[in-house]
């Protein structure tokens, strides 16, 4: 089986497209959304409705759970955005809003599948939790997050995609060629953004697993972020930097 893992789509309609397109030529028999559907870009409902027909499992991310309810930790321009996107979610015929907010409402925090862990934070705190590339360096918390781990963990939330191992290493996919090997160590995955790279390539991304040949693939997708960029340009209730920072990737 192959398995599309998608995350972090933050309401860039463009992005999911492009991605979806893609997608579809690589034989992909299930899809699987770790979460932040909704939340700083300008095409929320369509994001979600797209989400809602196409992916097998989703995951809730904090995004998602912060348009449910009282958003916490959130920055002023996270802020702004997630009040705005409620705005829309809540917009429209009656029986289609009821049905994105049940279907939002129903996410789960994390989803176990055989050796397999889903979650949009950590495998601590499936939401919340950020694991950045620099927590390598911090030993302790990186060894209590492994402890959690049964094999494979596959998360999303900062928008950095690579792979953790036990060994306290952050792998790039430019260091392996975009194709990592699933071994017996156990490895935590970021699966990268849809809708808002931040590792300095503006390209959508996501991930792959061919579960015959025990490999991820890291791909990325380019598509028509002045578009996107220019909705935002439009919002008021939009930061024009979440525009800005679709061209750079930042």
């Amino acid at each position: 089986m192959r398995q599309a893992l998608i995350s972090d789509i933050h309401g860039n309609f463009e992005a999911l497209q492009a991605v979806l397109a893609d997608i579809a030529s690589q034989s992909v028999e299930q899809i699987v959304c770790l979460g932040d559907i909704v939340g700083y870009g300008p095409n929320p409902c369509e994001c979600l409705d797209l989400v809602m027909r196409k992916s097998s499992l989703t995951i809730m991310g904090n995004h998602d759970q912060a348009a449910l309810f009282d958003p916490e930790g959130f920055n002023p321009v996270a802020l702004r955005a997630i009040y705005w996107t409620r705005d829309r979610l809540d917009a429209g015929v009656l029986s289609v809003v009821n049905k994105r907010w049940d279907y939002l409402s129903e996410l789960p925090k994390l989803h176990h599948q055989d050796k397999f862990m889903f979650v949009h934070g950590s495998p601590r705190d499936p939401t919340n939790e950020y694991v950045f590339p620099e927590t390598i360096y911090d030993k302790n918390k990186m060894e209590n997050i492994f402890t959690r781990v049964t094999q494979y963990c596959f998360q999303g939330h900062t928008h950095m995609p690579g792979v953790f191992t036990p060994d306290l290493e952050f792998i790039k996919p430019t260091q392996c060629d975009g194709v990592f090997a699933l071994g017996k160590e156990k490895l935590m995955v970021n699966v990268g953004s849809v809708g808002q790279p931040r590792d300095e390539d503006n390209r959508a991304c996501y991930v792959i697993i061919d579960h015959d040949a025990r490999k991820l693939h890291f791909r990325r997708v380019g598509y028509d972020f002045e578009i996107t960029c220019q909705k935002i340009y439009g919002v008021p209730e939009l930061d024009n930097m979440l525009g800005d920072r679709l061209r750079t990737g930042r």
